[in-house]
């Protein structure tokens, strides 16, 4: 009898494990994710260095429309000397520099959309971020020094240590941008990431690591002293946009 139990039970396992989906593996994942991932900045061929990066965005949608933050932008183009907003696409061996038009931007949630020229790119879907949970793992793939290293995105990985409301104190009147009195007047959550970014990963996706599906745009990053120590000594927490601002601010552009 028990010899006939421990038969069906392994019998059950065996089935069980063959109805199951197959988890995909983060380098398979990562295969699909990079090239959807580009580099944002200017290029103003009188400038020494004729191309500037300013961190990183995404390509979503029918593949010609960029997801990255507000702050990445320049505030403005010198349009006499014909300086022209970029994507960096492609690869070290085979860039590829897309001009990039502003089709519409979120100040308050830090996000914006870039319509890109050429050839449609790869590009990622978006998840509900509703559904997202505290100490889920995510990863996200950008360009945490710019292009030190050339077009070459590095991925990290991390959990979801906290969803708190993104507001951060203000010690004195000089640090009342109109950015934080906007996060006064309306907080929203966001998710607090346990891992390390840098002010290159400002536009990074945030996704899952075992479907590729995007759930937030890393926004910023912690810092306990100054930007100039960033680099020696981060601080391991990090603050990504939900996706579905996102998500809404594409469906205000196709109505504009």
């Amino acid at each position: 009898m028990k010899k006939r139990l421990v038969l069906i039970s392994l019998i059950c396992t065996f089935a069980c494990a063959g109805s199951m989906p197959a988890r995909a593996d983060l380098a398979q994942t990562l295969a699909k994710v990079k090239p959807a991932i580009v580099g944002v900045g200017t290029v103003l061929p009188t400038r020494n260095p004729a191309r500037m990066f300013a961190g990183t965005g995404f390509v979503v949608g029918d593949g010609l429309t960029v997801v990255t933050n507000v702050h990445v932008l320049p505030p403005l183009l010198d349009e006499e000397k014909k300086e022209l907003l970029v994507v960096y696409a492609g690869s070290a061996q085979h860039p590829d520099i897309r001009d990039a038009t502003v089709i519409a931007r979120d100040p308050e949630h830090d996000i914006a959309l870039l319509r890109i020229s050429g050839k449609p790119l790869v590009a990622l879907a978006l998840g509900d971020s509703n559904t997202v949970k505290e100490g889920a793992t995510v990863v996200f793939t950008g360009f945490p020094l710019g292009m030190i290293l050339g077009l070459h995105p590095a991925t990290h990985r991390g959990i979801i240590a906290a969803i708190t409301p993104f507001v951060s104190p203000a010690y004195n009147s000089k640090q009342l941008d109109v950015k934080t009195i906007l996060r006064l007047n309306h907080p929203f959550d966001v998710f607090q990431l346990d891992a390390i970014a840098y002010p290159g990963n400002s536009g990074s996706p945030m996704y899952d690591p075992e479907t590729g599906m995007v759930y937030g745009v890393v926004n910023s990053v912690f810092i306990r002293e100054s930007k100039e120590n960033l680099l020696k000594q981060p601080s391991g927490i990090t603050y990504v946009i939900p996706g579905n601002y996102i998500r809404d601010l594409l469906a205000r552009s196709r109505t504009q």
